[in-house]
């Protein structure tokens, strides 16, 4: 029996937007799919096949979170902002996710993530000085991960089982993405454990566009309006899922892994990028992400020092991450 050959079709057809040159030669060229959408349903910005699904990886998170508030989770801006993170394992974010977990009297013990090391550089090396190995806490999922917890708490499920894709808490975040993203074509298992849902492109980008945009009294503008109020907490030190939200004011960004992003303005326009080749913090997609701002019109102080990306040679600029024209024909 031959295995069917998977469908490629969406990334092979992704188009070249992002040129690395170094010395007036072109080093690198990186394929991606963008798309921004308008409140209206409009896309004023659209490359490669935008209604084609995605794995959004952690750009999720503002999701997910979405649906445990809906479901009862109910934690000030700085920890409902530690849910949607990635985050870099500083010690305010391990504090955090245990804080989280303290609130329905359960400690990290239950965290069911997988254990991996601070992703923080400056953390990661003082975690491996102190002698401590992979932890759940120390994984950039934990802050999610402890809100699935507190949510499950707050309804009586069980905690044990709360990856499990037929628990109650994976089928309510199942059922607010298909809602407020789009339909889910394809369920898998995210690096952390949790399930992880393949929705549209465009669908991602509107979603957040949404939430942005979003009364602060609802439970969507309780989401936003928490990551605008505790950025670092998204993030970290030096992270520019971070640096873009504390540059452009009312957005909402979260970068996900395998090259996604995705971005929300406060006029309702959202942004979502996926770029082919998936390197890990790909300076493509922060490139782009920061070019779409741009050519929609947003130009904040110093949003383009986050589009600006030299290539070094010898400690110096000697090139670029350049992002080709975004405007749409």
């Amino acid at each position: 029996m031959t295995a069917q050959a998977p469908d490629t079709t969406a990334l092979d057809d992704a188009p070249v937007l992002v040129h690395v040159t170094r010395g007036g030669f072109v080093e690198s060229a990186h394929r991606a799919t963008l798309v921004a959408t308008d409140p209206g349903g409009g896309t004023p910005l659209r490359h490669g096949r935008v209604d084609d699904p995605v794995l959004p990886r952690s750009s999720l998170k503002p999701i997910q979170a979405l649906a445990m508030v809906r479901h009862g989770l109910d934690l000030p801006p700085h920890l409902l902002a530690l849910v949607c993170s990635s985050h870099s394992a500083e010690q305010v974010h391990r504090e955090g996710a245990a804080e989280i977990l303290a609130t329905v009297g359960l400690d990290l013990s239950a965290l069911r993530n997988t254990p991996a090391l601070p992703l923080g550089e400056l953390e990661h090396a003082r975690w491996l000085a102190g002698g401590r190995g992979p932890e759940p806490v120390a994984q950039d999922c934990s802050g999610k991960h402890a809100g699935m917890l507190a949510t499950c708490r707050v309804n009586d499920w069980p905690t044990e089982t709360y990856l499990d894709p037929e628990h109650p808490l994976q089928q309510a975040i199942r059922a607010t993405t298909d809602e407020v993203v789009g339909e889910v074509t394809h369920t898998t298992v995210d690096g952390c454990g949790a399930p992880l849902f393949a929705v549209p492109l465009r669908g991602l980008a509107a979603s957040f566009g949404r939430l942005a945009a979003a009364e602060p009294t609802t439970d969507e503008g309780r989401v936003a309006d928490a990551m605008r109020t505790a950025p670092h907490m998204v993030g970290g030190t030096d992270r520019d899922v971070t640096q873009f939200m504390q540059t452009v004011p009312g957005l909402i960004a979260k970068d996900g892994a395998e090259s996604v992003y995705a971005a929300g303005l406060a006029d309702g326009r959202g942004v979502a990028v996926k770029v082919a080749d998936g390197a890990p913090f790909s300076r493509a997609r922060r490139g782009l992400l920061a070019q779409a701002l741009l050519t929609l019109g947003v130009d904040t102080p110093g949003l383009r020092d986050l589009a600006d990306q030299p290539v070094l040679g010898h400690g110096r600029p000697v090139g670029a991450v350049e992002v080709l024209d975004l405007r749409t024909p």
